[in-house]
């Protein structure tokens, strides 16, 4: 027959991320292929928006801090007191989920971190951060994307990388495959055409990327149905908040628990541009804060022993100005905050250079300085986690200094 599209292919076998179906018998022989592992994986949560890290994880021993943000800081105690971390920081109350996981040591913050250079355009910023080359805007693919080209692919699995949102990030762009779905209960087979049309068709393609491909995209279907991991429930008494985020990582959970394969997860969370109305322990802010704390919680509690193979970077495109505006809320910024939670993380510290917010340690003297390089943070984790030894293929023209390493992790 000629040569098949991988587009030609999925079309005429009537594969679709959306839709009920049955899987026919040679797909479900297929599923039982993919053995499980309880290998590594590595989880990304991109907080898109411009997460404000001084609400986040609060410097409410700096008397700048309460100076500059007169409405909208959070205090060291009181009504308004952050959860103490140390004699500067405190978590946001509504990160009080992750208490237990700064208190046995597998919580770590970064604190002023971001881009090696002031970008306030959300989108530029976030392709920088996702492509791993800041200030190159002809990068295409992602640096997670060349990560795959580093991990062994044994055993194949279509569920190797995924992305639980609704388009594939750019993270996850480039040549290695990566899956993108909104839940996994989409993730379904409509009814093949006549007869074994699709084991026809599959049999006789002559692309032998496509042959691989479309054995492990009908091996992780037949599975999804067989296995009803769309329907696993959460394990060790975990409670996902009934939001987006919460449903997003509990289908990661699902997907680690049953071993399918994965290496490498991402997924997002919206809403973190606070222009007005911030708010301190209530209001917009803190609302997004207890979600990201209650799913993030859950996660840990549901994966169990699983946790320990399990690492996750929490990260945004930039910060928030130091001062609070007008409207009671904050602008695009500069450094930020980021998390890095998992069973291997040397954890319980506030981790990175840190001057404070005096006048004189300001960028453009309104915004935290990004006094660690973002591509730190993502190296060790890379380095240390999934075992990648060529970090410059994953972020070209960078290099991971001996002084700048923040040992996040241990061993």
């Amino acid at each position: 027959m000629p040569h098949l599209s991988r587009r030609l292919l999925l079309q005429a076998s009537g594969l679709s991320l959306l839709g009920l179906a049955s899987a026919p018998p040679f797909l479900a022989r297929a599923a039982q292929q993919v053995p499980g592992g309880g290998r590594r994986v590595l989880v990304t949560l991109f907080l898109r928006g411009g997460a404000d890290g001084l609400s986040l994880v609060a410097p409410v021993g700096d008397a700048d801090y309460v100076r500059l943000r007169p409405t909208i800081a959070l205090r060291a105690t009181g009504e308004h007191a952050a959860r103490r971390l140390d004699d500067t920081f405190g978590l946001h109350p509504g990160l009080a989920a992750l208490m237990p996981q700064w208190s046995d040591g597998t919580l770590a913050v970064v604190h002023a971190v971001g881009l090696p250079q002031a970008m306030r355009s959300h989108f530029d910023a976030q392709d920088f951060v996702e492509t791993g080359t800041p200030g190159v805007k002809s990068t295409h693919e992602g640096y997670l994307n060349r990560v795959l080209a580093q991990l062994p692919a044994e055993p194949a699995s279509a569920f190797r990388a995924v992305a639980i949102q609704d388009t594939l990030p750019l993270a996850l762009a480039g040549t290695a495959p990566a899956l993108a779905l909104e839940a996994l209960a989409d993730f379904r087979l409509r009814e093949p055409q006549r007869g074994a049309t699709f084991a026809s068709l599959y049999a006789g393609a002559v692309d032998e990327a496509l042959r691989t491909t479309g054995a492990e995209a009908s091996a992780a279907l037949a599975r999804v149905r067989d296995d009803g991991l769309a329907d696993l429930p959460p394990a060790n008494g975990a409670a996902y908040p009934r939001s987006p985020l919460g449903k997003r990582l509990q289908d990661i959970a699902r997907l680690i628990r049953a071993d399918v394969g994965l290496q490498v997860a991402a997924t997002e969370m919206g809403g973190w541009d606070t222009h007005m109305a911030q708010g301190i322990t209530t209001g917009h802010f803190a609302s997004r804060a207890r979600e990201l704390g209650e799913a993030l919680g859950a996660f840990v509690q549901d994966l169990g022993p699983r946790w320990s193979d399990v690492l996750v970077v929490v990260m945004t495109e930039f910060g928030r100005t130091v001062k609070e505006n007008g409207s009671r809320g904050t602008d695009h910024g500069t450094g930020s905050a980021m998390l890095v939670l998992g069973g291997g993380v040397r954890g319980g510290r506030v981790v990175g250079p840190w001057k404070g917010l005096a006048p004189e340690h300001l960028l453009d003297g309104r915004d935290v300085p990004s006094l660690t390089d973002f591509r730190v943070v993502l190296s060790e984790a890379l380095e240390g986690h999934l075992g990648v030894r060529s970090l410059a293929s994953v972020f070209p023209g960078f290099q991971l200094r001996p002084e700048a390493r923040l040992s996040l992790l241990r061993g």
